[in-house]
Protein backbone atom coordinates (compact mmCIF):
# COMPACT_ATOMS: atom_id res chain seq x y z
CA UNK A 1 0.00 0.00 0.00
CA UNK A 2 1.22 3.67 -1.26
CA UNK A 3 2.15 5.91 2.28
CA UNK A 4 0.13 8.47 0.70
CA UNK A 5 -3.15 5.29 0.85
CA UNK A 6 -2.07 4.35 4.31
CA UNK A 7 -2.33 8.42 5.59
CA UNK A 8 -5.71 8.75 3.65
CA UNK A 9 -6.90 5.58 5.64
CA UNK A 10 -5.88 6.76 8.58
CA UNK A 11 -7.37 9.86 8.29
CA UNK A 12 -11.03 8.36 6.99
CA UNK A 13 -10.76 5.74 10.21
CA UNK A 14 -10.01 8.54 12.66
CA UNK A 15 -13.62 9.79 12.64
CA UNK A 16 -16.14 7.81 14.92
CA UNK A 17 -18.73 8.48 12.30
CA UNK A 18 -16.94 6.95 9.94
CA UNK A 19 -15.97 4.02 12.22
CA UNK A 20 -19.93 3.82 12.45
CA UNK A 21 -20.52 4.09 8.93
CA UNK A 22 -17.95 0.87 8.27
CA UNK A 23 -19.61 -0.84 11.35
CA UNK A 24 -22.87 -0.63 9.46
CA UNK A 25 -21.95 -1.83 6.71
CA UNK A 26 -20.29 -5.07 8.14
CA UNK A 27 -23.75 -6.34 7.97
CA UNK A 28 -24.05 -5.85 4.30
CA UNK A 29 -24.47 -3.40 1.66
CA UNK A 30 -26.63 -0.27 2.32
CA UNK A 31 -27.56 2.88 0.04
CA UNK A 32 -26.69 6.78 1.41
CA UNK A 33 -29.86 6.91 2.63
CA UNK A 34 -30.55 4.08 4.43
CA UNK A 35 -26.95 5.26 6.51
CA UNK A 36 -27.96 8.34 7.02
CA UNK A 37 -31.33 7.07 8.69
CA UNK A 38 -28.41 5.99 11.44
CA UNK A 39 -26.87 9.40 12.30
CA UNK A 40 -28.18 13.01 13.49
CA UNK A 41 -26.61 14.75 10.72
CA UNK A 42 -26.91 16.24 7.54
CA UNK A 43 -27.09 14.86 3.50
CA UNK A 44 -24.43 17.36 2.94
CA UNK A 45 -22.24 15.83 6.08
CA UNK A 46 -22.88 12.16 5.40
CA UNK A 47 -21.76 13.09 1.99
CA UNK A 48 -18.83 14.26 2.69
CA UNK A 49 -18.27 11.32 5.31
CA UNK A 50 -18.75 9.01 2.65
CA UNK A 51 -16.60 11.16 0.16
CA UNK A 52 -13.62 10.50 2.79
CA UNK A 53 -14.12 6.80 2.89
CA UNK A 54 -14.44 6.47 -1.24
CA UNK A 55 -11.08 8.60 -1.26
CA UNK A 56 -9.33 5.62 0.72
CA UNK A 57 -10.80 2.67 -1.08
CA UNK A 58 -12.43 1.54 2.01
CA UNK A 59 -16.09 1.22 0.75
CA UNK A 60 -17.22 1.17 -2.75
CA UNK A 61 -19.78 2.38 -4.57
CA UNK A 62 -22.29 0.48 -6.62
CA UNK A 63 -24.80 2.24 -8.67
CA UNK A 64 -28.23 0.62 -9.05
CA UNK A 65 -30.86 2.20 -10.79
CA UNK A 66 -30.73 5.97 -8.85
CA UNK A 67 -29.81 4.90 -6.00
CA UNK A 68 -25.79 4.43 -4.89
CA UNK A 69 -25.17 1.25 -2.59
CA UNK A 70 -22.20 1.24 -0.39
CA UNK A 71 -20.03 -1.70 0.99
CA UNK A 72 -17.10 -2.67 2.74
CA UNK A 73 -13.35 -3.09 0.40
CA UNK A 74 -12.05 -5.92 2.52
CA UNK A 75 -8.74 -5.70 0.46
CA UNK A 76 -7.91 -2.08 1.68
CA UNK A 77 -8.77 -3.66 5.42
CA UNK A 78 -6.25 -6.45 4.62
CA UNK A 79 -3.66 -4.65 3.23
CA UNK A 80 -3.80 -1.90 6.12
CA UNK A 81 -3.72 -4.85 8.73
CA UNK A 82 -0.52 -5.89 7.12
CA UNK A 83 1.23 -2.68 7.37
CA UNK A 84 0.26 -2.12 11.06
CA UNK A 85 1.54 -5.64 11.78
CA UNK A 86 4.99 -4.54 9.74
CA UNK A 87 5.21 -1.56 12.57
CA UNK A 88 5.66 -3.94 15.30
CA UNK A 89 7.53 -6.50 14.02
CA UNK A 90 11.09 -6.95 14.65
CA UNK A 91 13.32 -6.14 11.61
CA UNK A 92 14.94 -10.01 11.91
CA UNK A 93 11.21 -11.55 11.86
CA UNK A 94 9.55 -9.95 8.81
CA UNK A 95 9.85 -13.49 7.17
CA UNK A 96 7.65 -14.88 9.51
Amino acid sequence: MLKNSMQQVLEAISNPTRRKILDLLKQGEMSAGELGDHFAISGPSMSHHLSKLKAADLILPTRQGQSIYYSINTSVFDDAAQFVIGLFQKRGDLTK
